[in-house]
């Protein structure tokens, strides 16, 4: 059976865009064979999280690079028939790799943190998932990122979301938590780590993007 694909889409970067694909990639590895496509280069951020990992958890996972969209796509057809998950973190601008990622996915996830100016970049992304649309069928999401719930900005930035971008948003929030950088500098998920809470926040986002996918993505 053909993998299930995942990419992690957003112009503007510092969304912790990387992080979500390396939490994906991370937390379905345990149970899951995954592929995990660094598209955003030369930055490489998710490919040095999955070097430092790899030297302690080899099973499940492999980590590879894409430059271009013809890679992309040439790394897709020699993966999707070994694995069960691929994951793609596209680059931060809504270049030629960043549209084959979309149309080659089944699921796009769009991080945002809880700023106005996220929120202005991710405007330009709504046409290329229309465009995309047309042409398949993709569930999109945008996720939450350093999100801090009890503040009014945060609420009134979600409802702006709400009814400006018009997309759906998953229930599940990342917060704003150190334990998220402390645990990508280690090559691990926060589910390794000790925050409790970062804890629970990843293990409800695995289970509600399982369920968009029809698969147990976490244990």
């Amino acid at each position: 059976m053909a993998a299930k694909i995942i990419s992690v889409v957003q112009e503007k970067g510092g969304t912790g865009k990387s992080t979500i694909a390396c939490i994906i990639g991370g937390m379905a590895a345990d149970t899951l064979k995954v592929a995990l496509i660094d598209a955003d280069l030369p930055q490489g951020t998710t490919a040095s999280w999955a070097a430092l990992r790899l030297q302690d958890k080899p099973q499940n996972l492999t980590a590879r690079t894409a430059g271009s969209a013809q890679e992309l796509l040439a790394l897709i057809q020699e993966l999707t028939d070994t694995h069960d998950i691929i994951v793609i973190d596209a680059p931060p601008r809504l270049a030629e790799t960043s549209k084959a990622a979309l149309m080659l996915s089944h699921l796009a996830l769009v991080p945002l943190g809880a700023s106005a100016a996220e929120i202005w970049a991710t405007g330009d992304l709504l046409d290329i998932l229309e465009a995309v649309k047309a042409h398949k069928q993709i569930e999109t999401r945008i996720v939450w990122t350093r999100f801090r719930a009890s503040t009014r900005s945060a609420k009134e930035l979600s409802e702006a979301v709400r009814t400006g971008l018009k997309l759906k948003q998953l229930g599940t929030r990342l917060g704003y938590r150190v334990a998220y950088s402390e645990a990508l500098a280690r090559g691990l998920t926060p589910l390794e780590w000790t925050d409790k809470q970062a804890k629970q926040e990843v293990r409800a986002l695995g289970k509600e993007i399982g369920a968009l996918l029809k698969i147990n993505l976490v244990r």
